[in-house]
């Protein structure tokens, strides 16, 4: 033990300073002391300056270690950010609306958002860097892709977890539901992806992207009374952007080859 007026030597304190970190569990502020040590002697920073120096780079490492855990657990087939978002490609898109859904007030709202257009028209590139900045703002985010959802609720219901599962996509802040509109939904499938909108209606946010105007979702959901009531809960307070039918990805492959004759 050492007594009251006894001061540590310099290894002594590295070694209890390294300790405590690992008990505390603040990994920056052990991988950072020394630099932050040399750097305060250097430039004279008080000793306020110095633990204030320490704890914020702890604090911001924790934020962007907590926003990576959001994004991974999302389950998003890639990484896409509206940082990379073209414009100029995708002329239908304009970055006011896209910059104003960046804020994530809609998803504070739980209001409801839609993109619709044809393949290649950057609908799932929207669906993705949107669903990452809401991770990155803190909401908590799910992915799926339509067909999957459906056959995970069906198989849910089979194994009497149907409740459960529903309710475990109803607890997100946001779920990005992709590829709607591709495929033929039968009656009972249709019901329970209608089962998970509502659980989230008016409550959490959901966004869809769709190679499928509303007039041609009656392919989807046969039921037209369903289809409607489906219509409603997506669209009610919500952000339609229509992406258009210009694909940026062929015209993307078209000036490749243009390039290589």
């Amino acid at each position: 033990m050492t007594g009251p007026h006894h001061t540590l030597t310099e290894p002594a304190s590295d070694a209890a300073i390294d300790t405590a970190c690992r008990v505390l569990r603040l990994p920056t502020m052990r991988a950072q002391f020394a630099d932050t040590v040399n750097r305060a002697e250097r430039e004279h920073l008080s000793y306020r300056g110095f633990l204030a120096e320490l704890l914020m780079a702890e604090c911001e490492d924790r934020d962007r270690r907590r926003s990576e855990r959001r994004i991974r657990a999302a389950g998003f087939p890639r990484s896409k950010w509206l940082s990379d978002f073209d414009y100029s490609a995708n002329p239908n898109v304009t970055p006011a609306l896209v910059n104003n859904l960046a804020t994530c007030e809609w998803v504070k709202k739980g209001e409801p958002l839609c993109l619709i257009g044809d393949s290649g028209t950057g609908k799932t590139h929207l669906l993705i860097a949107l669903g990452s900045a809401a991770a990155m703002a803190g909401f908590r985010v799910r992915y799926a892709l339509a067909a999957r959802l459906v056959n995970e609720l069906v198989e849910a219901a089979d194994e009497k977890q149907l409740t459960k599962t529903i309710a475990r996509y109803g607890r997100v802040d946001l779920l990005c539901i992709d590829e709607l509109g591709y495929l033929e939904l039968d009656r009972r499938g249709a019901e329970m992806l209608f089962q998970v909108l509502t659980e989230r209606e008016e409550k959490n946010s959901v966004a869809i992207a769709s190679n499928e105007s509303f007039g041609g979702w009656t392919r989807t959901f046969t039921d037209p009374r369903l289809c409607a009531a489906i219509v409603d809960r997506l669209t009610f307070n919500g952000t339609i952007i229509e992406t258009g039918t210009e694909s940026y990805r062929l015209a993307q492959t078209n000036a490749r080859q243009q390039a290589r004759k």
